[in-house]
């Protein structure tokens, strides 16, 4: 069954069905766009003082994604008359390793100042892009994940605009780069809803996006803390974030 969040918020009263999910897909794009926004006047305020709680807001974003992944994904998948589910959830941790071999780890917040030139990263943008269209392909189907996947990029982004302004980009590439940044996964959430061959193999996409988010989430959990050590601070935000995902 399809979930609509943020109905009340955006229809209105007694309007058409039709009408109605306009305005939830309206909807739906403008709230991942603004995650990135969010997170890059974050940083423009911050400058270069990247908060000390960053860790503890990428550990949240984690376990949340991660309880996400398989209290809603996982069973849906499982439902499906095939059973290559597992290759295909295997494939996408490959693909993750792959990406994060041209991103440097961006997607989970994992970015070093390793560029030598201050041209238009375009290795990091597009191995971002292909993460970031495929992680919009769950939200034509569920609004849950619509959350997860906010509140995970509002400190992938803040982390990313840091490195930008760190690294000395010209604000014009940074602000390309992050708007760009920012389309990609409402792209992916439209293909999804539109494109006739994408749904035919809506399945096994959505084994390959599990398998992606699975890798990311518990990345972000092993590397939130100082030398990957946990403590009581990371160990009960892990724990809120786990618990407010099993309960939307």
């Amino acid at each position: 069954m399809k979930k609509y969040g943020f109905k009340s918020c955006i229809a209105p009263p007694n309007a058409p069905p039709t009408e109605i999910n306009m305005y939830i897909w309206v909807m739906n794009y403008v709230l991942l766009f603004l995650a990135v926004a969010i997170g890059y006047i974050i940083a423009s305020v911050l400058r270069s003082r990247q908060p000390r709680q960053m860790s503890l807001f990428l550990a949240f974003s984690g376990a949340f994604l991660l309880s996400m992944t398989i209290n809603e994904l996982l069973p849906e998948v499982f439902e499906m008359p095939t059973d290559r589910i597992g290759a295909f959830i295997m494939s996408g941790v490959l693909l993750q390793i792959l990406l994060e071999y041209f991103s440097r780890g961006a997607e989970h917040g994992h970015v070093h100042n390793h560029l030598k030139n201050r041209n238009f990263p375009w290795m990091l943008f597009i191995s971002l892009s292909i993460h970031a269209i495929l992680e919009g392909f769950p939200i034509s189907e569920n609004n849950s994940i619509l959350i997860g996947i906010i509140i995970h990029k509002i400190p992938v982004a803040i982390i990313l605009s840091f490195f930008f302004m760190n690294a000395g980009y010209k604000k014009w590439i940074t602000l390309t780069f992050m708007v760009l940044f920012a389309l990609m996964t409402p792209l992916g959430s439209f293909l999804s809803a539109n494109m006739e061959l994408l749904q035919d193999y809506h399945t096994e996409i959505m084994a390959i996006v599990i398998g992606i988010f699975l890798h990311v989430s518990t990345t972000i959990l092993y590397e939130s803390s100082k030398d990957h050590k946990f403590n009581m601070a990371k160990l009960l935000i892990i724990i809120l974030g786990f618990g407010t995902a099993y309960f939307i």
